[in-house]
């Protein structure tokens, strides 16, 4: 399938399967569906290297219907009733998350046994589900199976996975709304999903530091200003462009995301701005853009720092003037949306190197939000940690009552370099590990504590990776690999081995170790 590091030749026949989808999708009559659909997830399942391809939907009230799939012959696609034995992956991808079941994976025990199940009925041994978020909730899930062979499995080939799914959802839902009558295939039978319950924004927290940005939040929520989230990866800048756009008279309106960082360069202004049939090869339709979808909406453009520079000047266009061009045309498009951009990156310094556009930068800037990093709101680590708990004990097959102290306070005083995102993946693991009532944690939280230099924080941090690549023999990308590991997006892990000047351990290095280290001996677990 993927790669770890990805060639140039799979990037554009990634590429070339997305405009092909995107072209074909695009202007999709209701009548349409059931004819071009199967061709989509056929190219689907082949690119990703499956036996299968299935396009799930979530119905209002939870009902999780097939709306199409493929296999390949001489299988038989699956169908709704099939559905019944992937309980635990249709509720975990309904939480906006990730499914993936192998024969090895660490799912609960039901689920497990479920899969064994579907297996034996299928002939699917491992399968991989992302989510497809339309708007503001999971419409649909895209699900890739595999019969005997191993599905190489990483974060690049997920955000593709979701891209495509994003592409032919977001075609069925705008064919289907133009038509009453669904035109695509409906089986009977759903199974049944319950969708997670909450606030309107799921940012939990009551520390000072929070505080002041939601503050913040709500006084520039009502307004019609361009909004730009300032913060470490992990720090929930999603969240909160979820929450302006909720709290904003737009909320009836469309809410799109784009992350800038996850679209390959070639691939991104054909996504933003839309294309003209004929503009390149593929493009076989008129094609609407993220900017069109979100007109009377709002458009969030996280990872707006990492967007190449000959993008950046149609951009400033599109902010400014509220038009732009789609790729092949010469014919203005106007539009009205409120824009929400986020960075880790430092714009100021990025304006000062040259990788940044000054003018962009200061038309970004109207209305800042700096959002707090987790070792900056510390008291909050007790609530997110309950508040995760309840949110994944569940799907988990799993029920805590107690976090012992000595856990919390391991929990309080850890640095958190992966934030949020770093404790719900640590919160998570937990789980997994904790098969009575008092949650346990797979490693030891001993490294940057508060009060620390930041002298002493860089030198531990340092430290804390190098071991993580050492056990991973050096692997950043990938399932159970460093980055997942610390809770990091890969970039950002990239970021800070050459901020800390962190050394990478070659494989062969690894390999070596490994076959001087003793095996470890087993003891009991401890509380």
């Amino acid at each position: 399938m993927f790669d770890t590091v990805e060639s140039d030749h799979t990037l554009r026949s990634f590429e070339q399967l997305a405009i092909s989808i995107s072209s074909s999708f695009s202007a999709l009559a209701a009548d349409e569906c059931s004819e071009r659909l199967p061709d989509a997830l056929a190219a689907i399942g082949a690119a990703f290297g499956a036996d299968e391809c299935t396009l799930i939907a979530y119905r209002g009230g939870g009902d999780a219907v097939v709306t199409g799939s493929w296999a390949a012959d001489p299988h038989q696609p699956c169908t709704s009733a099939d559905l019944a034995h992937l309980e635990w992956l249709l509720h975990r991808v309904a939480r906006n998350a990730v499914a993936v079941v192998t024969p090895s994976s660490g799912v609960p025990a039901s689920a497990a046994e479920d899969h064994r199940h579907d297996a034996a009925r299928t002939g699917i041994v491992e399968r991989v589900a992302v989510p497809v978020v339309l708007g503001t909730r999971v419409c649909f899930a895209m699900m890739i199976g595999a019969r005997r062979r191993h599905l190489e499995w990483n974060e690049a080939a997920a955000r593709r996975l979701r891209l495509v799914g994003e592409i032919v959802g977001g075609g069925l839902e705008r064919a289907l709304r133009s038509d009453p009558v669904p035109a695509c295939p409906r089986e009977a039978a759903p199974a049944r999903v319950t969708h997670p319950a909450g606030d309107a924004s799921g940012i939990i927290g009551t520390s000072p530091a929070i505080q002041v940005a939601l503050e913040r939040l709500n006084q520039v929520a009502p307004l019609d200003v361009t909004v730009l989230l300032c913060g470490e990866t992990g720090t929930g800048k999603e969240l909160f462009a979820r929450a302006l756009h909720e709290r904003s008279r737009r909320r009836q309106r469309p809410f799109i995301c784009v992350n800038c960082a996850a679209l390959p360069p070639t691939l991104i202004e054909s996504e933003l701005f839309g294309h003209e049939r004929g503009a390149f090869t593929g493009a076989t339709a008129q094609r609407q853009g993220r900017f069109e979808l979100a007109d009377g909406g709002t458009i969030f453009l996280d990872e707006i720092g990492d967007l190449a520079l000959e993008l950046q000047a149609k951009m400033l266009r599109a902010l400014q003037q509220g038009e732009f061009e789609r790729v092949g045309s010469s014919k203005a498009v106007r539009v009205d949306v409120r824009v929400v951009a986020a960075t880790h990156v430092n714009l100021e310094q990025a304006v000062a190197e040259g990788q940044f556009r000054a003018d962009l930068f200061y038309r970004l800037n109207v209305f800042p939000i700096a959002l707090p990093s987790l070792r900056e709101r510390r008291g909050d680590i007790r609530e997110l940690v309950w508040a995760f708990i309840n949110r994944r004990q569940r799907e988990l097959g799993r029920h805590v009552t107690t976090v012992p102290p000595q856990v919390m306070n391991a929990l309080m005083g850890y640095d958190w370099p992966g934030n949020v995102r770093e404790l719900e993946n640590v919160i998570e693991r937990a789980l997994i590990c904790t098969p009575d009532g008092t949650l346990r944690l797979d490693f030891p939280l001993d490294h940057p504590r508060a009060g620390a230099t930041d002298e002493t924080l860089d030198a531990i941090q340092r430290e804390y990776i190098q071991k993580v690549l050492r056990e991973c023999g050096g692997r950043i990308n990938g399932a159970g690999n460093a980055a997942v590991r610390l809770g990091m997006h890969p970039n950002t892990l990239r970021f800070r081995i050459k901020k800390l000047g962190v050394v990478v351990p070659s494989r062969d290095d690894a390999a070596a170790r490994a076959l001087r280290t003793p095996p470890a001996v087993t003891t009991p677990d401890t509380p």
